[in-house]
């Protein structure tokens, strides 16, 4: 199982993009992200050229354990569906309880 390690942020995502990539060109197609305490928009980048890749060999990318934080960055960014987090992290606008009166 790929392991991006505690943090995935610009500092280090050219390095661990590199080494994500060689594992899912060898067929490693789950990610353990229970550890990443650290992420931003890298992050994202990172998972969608590891997706590009693994459809690229007509598989899919499975994400373990993503963080909300992580979630909630691809949601911004809209691409949570691609990376099977829809749902993942709820927009504030959609929690329970909240209602707008007219």
């Amino acid at each position: 199982m790929l392991s991006p390690g505690n943090s995935l942020t610009n500092q280090n995502a050219a390095a661990v993009l590199r080494d994500g990539l060689a594992r899912v060109a060898q067929g490693d197609l789950e990610v353990d992200c229970t550890g990443l305490a650290q992420v931003d928009s890298a992050a994202v980048a990172v998972l969608l050229a590891w997706h590009r890749a693994a459809v690229a060999r007509g598989q899919a990318l499975v994400l373990r354990g993503v963080p909300a934080q992580l979630a909630q960055l691809a949601s911004l960014y809209g691409v949570d569906g691609l990376l099977g987090l829809a749902g993942a992290a709820a927009p504030a606008a959609a929690s329970p309880g909240h209602h707008h009166r007219h």
